[in-house]
């Protein structure tokens, strides 16, 4: 009996087709994908997507932000998109937004973990870590940076002196030139170096401009489509080279780099005296032996590293598109510059207490991260729970991301929403806020370093124009073009920055 079926199965399967075999693979795996990734019940709409790797191939990972916009004008304000089985809903204009961050926040506190995310930092750090490691964490940062100066004078002391430095640095270049990149990464990234490390680094510091160098790059490879088909292909993409080996090689070096800083301070650490964040977290891993809670030496890498690339990267890169903006429309320069010498003067040191005295500067700084659109989509969220949003049905697990390049260039909530205009944050010539504004996103994962951010971008901002007047170099042109990635940076440039008589 058992002879003969055996025979029948060795019967059938030699006059199987190998093309038939590949035909029943192929349909088994379709078929299989359809069941795994179609549409929920009243879930939102959106594009019709391909097997395996969903809209990845409607979207041009150049300028991703830019490439989503026929779909609002097509499904409306909420619509979703696939990528491989990753599912976005995308939410554009004021009030759903409004809606998201307010009365279904509780229900999208988390942030998704993609494979390359995983693989990078898993559910480590402040940024993209979830639950109570986030919590703990965030609490823990937020006193630390207070602790250590943040909304006292002497953080702005330091941010002063910094500015110092930094237009000191430009000034070498006596108007010829340059490029602007560095110098100003390094200069905003010493202000939270001096909070975590507890040491500002030297402009011509080989190493350190190497990790801002690697930073940069990572910043920018993240997004790229070779890295989302890691996400969707990883037991093929690990063995194949491209942008992703070497954005896992970057931050394994950062690590490694943030990892001698922490064994320098355990060299010389006194607990009752903390110097900086890498201390302070050093002293609440002894509270916790048994490691019950986050304070672990990975979420001291991770914490570490988010404070330096969150406390570098959005502020440099604002900065950069404030000289572009203001080399390229020259009559604004020229006003920030008249109210900086009539309220400030140029020789004292610029301070926080000007603000207030100096609308049209603040409406420029406003305008400038408006236009730069630095974090285009915001940073993702997760949907922890079903939920209901705006009629349409959000099941558990469903990325969300907010059309923060939408809201920024909305034509019913500013008057000339595609041209540089500082005139949007101003009302009979004083600074007026937009409730449209939300370049620091809004809720209880807003950004941590805003305030930190704000009176860096105003200091460095101010010294620079009190200084310099920015150029465009003589038969070169500048242009708004951008790289996208993590955030949206100018693309590199040359400008001249001309020492004020």
């Amino acid at each position: 009996m058992l002879a003969a079926a055996g025979s029948l199965v060795a019967t059938v399967w030699t006059a199987l087709h190998p093309r038939a075999l590949l035909l029943a693979a192929v349909t088994f795996l379709l078929l299989a994908d359809f069941f795994k990734n179609r549409r929920p019940r009243n879930f939102p709409p959106g594009p019709w997507s391909l097997p395996f790797v969903g809209n990845i191939f409607q979207l041009d990972f150049r300028q991703p932000h830019l490439s989503i916009q026929p779909f609002v004008k097509k499904y409306g304000d909420i619509f979703s998109l696939n990528l491989g089985d990753l599912t976005f809903v995308v939410i554009t204009g004021l009030p759903l937004i409004k809606e998201v961050f307010t009365h279904v926040e509780q229900n999208i506190m988390n942030r998704p973990i993609t494979l390359v995310r995983e693989r990078i930092s898993s559910n480590n750090g402040l940024v993209f870590s979830s639950g109570q490691i986030w919590k703990e964490q965030r609490r823990f940062a937020l006193m630390t940076l207070r602790n250590f100066g943040l909304g006292k004078k002497s953080l702005e002391q330091r941010m002063q002196e910094e500015a110092c430095h930094l237009a000191e640095t430009i000034g070498e270049e006596e108007g010829q030139p340059f490029d602007p990149h560095f110098n100003i990464n390094n200069a905003v990234s010493n202000i939270i170096c001096s909070i975590t490390f507890g040491d500002r680094f030297e402009y011509h510091d080989s190493r350190f401009q190497e990790m801002l160098r690697l930073l940069d790059e990572a910043m920018c490879l993240e997004t790229t489509l070779i890295c989302q088909l890691y996400n969707i292909f990883p037991w093929i993409m690990n063995y194949l080279p491209g942008p992703h080996q070497t954005l896992f090689r970057n931050w394994e070096k950062l690590k490694l780099f943030v990892s001698c800083m922490i064994d320098n301070h355990r060299r010389d650490w006194n607990p009752d005296e903390p110097r900086d964040f890498i201390d302070a977290f050093l002293k609440e891993m002894t509270k916790y032996p048994d490691k019950t809670t986050s304070f672990t030496e990975a979420n001291l890498i991770w914490s570490t590293l988010d404070l330096f690339f969150a406390g570098t990267e959005t502020t440099s890169t604002t900065l950069r598109w404030a000289l572009l903006y203001m080399a390229l429309y020259p009559e604004v320069q020229e006003k920030v510059q008249a109210e900086i010498d009539r309220v400030i003067g140029q020789k004292r040191p610029v301070s926080l207490d000007d603000r207030e005295s100096m609308p049209y500067t603040n409406a420029v700084i406003h305008e400038v991260l408006r236009m730069g659109n630095i974090i285009p989509l915001n940073v993702p969220r997760e949907v922890t729970v079903d939920t209901s949003l705006d009629g349409f049905h959000l099941p558990k697990g469903t990325m969300v991301l907010t059309n923060l390049t939408a809201l920024h260039r909305d034509p019913k909530e500013w008057a000339t929403p595609d041209t540089f205009n500082p005139e949007h944050f101003l009302e009979n010539g004083q600074f007026k806020k937009r409730d449209a504004f939300l370049p620091f996103s809004m809720g209880k994962r807003a950004c941590l370093g805003e305030q930190l951010a704000r009176s860096e971008l105003f200091i460095f901002f101010t010294t620079l124009m009190q200084k310099f007047t920015f150029k465009p170099p003589v038969n070169e042109k500048l242009s708004l073009k951008f790289r996208s990635g993590l955030s949206l940076s100018p693309a590199n440039y040359r400008i001249c920055a001309v020492p004020r008589q």
